[in-house]
């Protein structure tokens, strides 16, 4: 079943190269018709005489997988801007359920059948090397049995995504969702801001049984994946189908250790600051987003269009190449923004794999922080739309840990430009706010990836033996603040965090890609010109080089060790130093 086409803000977009092997017109929602290209490509790999006739299989190949990619996402993008529609959300199921189980055995027969392909071998290592590694590793996990576990598991994790896109609080005489009760979070007035986010825990702590039972259902079904691939626990299974050469989890603890001692003083002494400023005894959860001179919120635009202009003219300030890009998604709709009931929860940039462009969904309510994601799915978007001449499906997927160095230098470099949205004194602000989310978030990161190492490598855990670890968690990492009284809210806080329930150990990426933005940030500091040719130069290069390399085209190191996290820590503190907090 094919979503209404009114559901897709975009409409009808063509490939961006037109189709050799495929026919223009095919259903992809329907196995009957997509199995024969299947069998077609199958037999034409057997008449690759030679290295070209090989290289051409791969195109032609990938774009079999790019069409149906596409097909997915443009299923779960009408999914997660209409939830509340039964048609979009039975397209989207009809798809993980009956496509994806038919097309992974498929996909892991094209595998195989290129690694025994006598001229592999012949197959140029500065153009191939990164394309033969993952699909070697494509074969070496593939299962058959784990084709309806990862189906349950898909199941399992959309019900969370619903839940948490129906979840609304009666507020000022107004129903409102989740994402815009965040708004009230900045309001100067405590009893305004203690009541609107007592509310919103009170909601979520009516789901904690129903968040906890999908939760123990992930558990066991990834459990049982990462065994039957001939893993001890699911910690080994995620690292090494995340791809993950370049580093360890003993790397990841290594990281944590590193934000307790590097970031952790820096936050606390923020946190210190804060409390002093607002005229406090002890910060409460709902102190965390205010102003701390109690400031009226920063308001950067009114209307969701003047957050689409005003970050055109970051774009059109930074690069040309920028500024088309952006203007491109304006201009054939890629953009869904504005924050609505039924509409899911988050943000994110999901790339049409056929038409090779990407799309961007948020939630933006009018606050500083829709400016920052704004930049940060924009920065995916660049990426996106850098590498879309690569012919090669998987050179046009950065790994994850790159991926967010584009987002994250996106916001960092935007920042610089927020004059478009504030007069100077607010400018000052909003960087400031910026620049403590940059230190805040680190601490959240460890806490995340360090909860995902428990619970994984804790197989059969209680309820009570999690909320533990995830409490111990939050004194090792939740700075100084007092949640007296609200002790179940602290304990079932990361309910909150979407990536725990959608995308198993995908998080610690998100510090390693901000030691590599900072470093990018630093090399503007020196030379803006370069730093952003550099940082152009990584992103053109898609997912077509190992990790290591992709980071030092974009002019920093790969390295998240405590020698690597101080001095950028250090950066950040003294940039703060010379931004007066009023």
């Amino acid at each position: 079943m094919i979503p209404p086409m009114s559901l897709l803000p975009f409409g009808e977009l063509p490939p961006y190269r037109s189709r050799r092997f495929l026919p223009d017109v095919l259903d992809l929602g329907n196995w009957s018709e997509v199995a024969p290209h299947f069998d077609r490509i199958e037999l034409a790999v057997g008449a690759c005489e030679t290295v070209a006739d090989l290289e051409r299989w791969i195109v032609d190949s990938g774009e079999l997988v790019a069409a149906l990619d596409e097909e997915r996402a443009r299923r779960y993008i009408a999914k997660t801007c209409h939830t509340e529609d039964s048609s979009a959300e039975k397209s989207y199921l009809d798809f993980i359920e009956h496509i994806d189980p038919a097309l992974k055995p498929r996909l892991f027969s094209l595998a195989r059948l290129f690694l025994a392909h006598p001229l592999r071998s012949a197959l140029p290592k500065e153009r191939y090397g990164v394309f033969d590694r993952a699909t070697a590793l494509q074969v070496e996990l593939f299962r058959e049995e784990n084709i309806p576990l990862e189906t349950e598991e898909a199941r399992v994790a959309n019900e969370y995504t619903n839940i948490n896109g129906s979840l609304l609080v009666r507020f000022r005489e107004e129903d409102r969702t989740l994402v815009a009760m965040s708004r009230f979070q900045e309001e100067p007035d405590r009893s305004v801001r203690e009541e609107a986010w007592r509310l919103v825990a009170e909601r979520r702590l009516q789901e904690v049984d129903r968040i906890d039972a999908l939760f123990d259902q992930l558990l066991e079904v990834r459990g049982r994946i990462a065994r039957n691939a001939g893993f001890q626990d699911y910690v080994g299974y995620a690292f090494r189908s995340r791809g993950r050469f370049d580093y360890t989890p003993d790397d990841c603890l290594r990281f944590h250790d590193a934000i307790e001692s590097e970031v952790m003083p820096l936050l606390r002494r923020l946190q210190s600051d804060r409390r002093a400023s607002l005229g406090v005894d002890r910060l409460r959860p709902w102190d965390l987003a205010v102003d701390p001179l109690n400031r009226p919120p920063l308001r950067p635009y009114s209307d969701c269009s003047r957050l689409e202009s005003g970050t055109q003219e970051i774009f059109d300030r930074l690069d040309p190449n920028l500024s088309e890009g952006f203007k491109t998604l304006r201009d054939r709709r890629l953009l869904d923004l504005q924050n609505r009931k039924g509409k899911a929860p988050g943000g994110y940039q999901y790339t049409l794999s056929e038409a090779r462009l990407p799309f961007i969904f948020m939630n933006s309510v009018g606050l500083q922080r829709d400016v920052e994601t704004l930049l940060h799915e924009a920065g995916h978007a660049f990426h996106a739309l850098a590498c879309r001449g690569d012919d090669i499906p998987l050179h046009r997927e950065p790994p994850i840990e790159f991926c967010e160095v584009a987002s994250m230098s996106m916001e960092l470099l935007g920042a610089d430009h927020l004059d478009v949205f504030y007069p100077p004194a607010d400018v000052i602000r909003a960087r400031r706010v910026h620049l403590e989310g940059v230190i805040g978030v680190f601490p959240w990161i460890a806490t995340i990836d360090a909860f995902q190492h428990w619970l994984y490598s804790h197989p059969g855990h209680s309820h009570q033996e999690r909320r533990n670890a995830w409490n111990e968690l939050m004194d090792r990492f939740g700075g100084d603040v007092d949640w007296t009284g609200h002790e179940s809210a602290r304990s079932h806080l990361w309910h909150k965090q979407l990536h725990l329930f959608l995308h198993p150990f995908y998080y610690v990426e998100y510090g390693i890609a901000q030691l590599g933005a900072l470093q990018v940030w630093a090399n503007s500091r020196r030379d803006s010109g370069s730093a952003l040719q550099h940082y152009l130069k990584g992103l053109s290069l898609g997912g077509s080089k190992p990790l290591p390399e992709l980071f030092e085209a974009a002019g920093c190191r790969f390295d998240f060790s405590r020698q690597t996290v101080r001095p950028l820590v250090q950066l950040v503190a003294e940039e703060l130093e010379r931004l007066p907090v009023g």
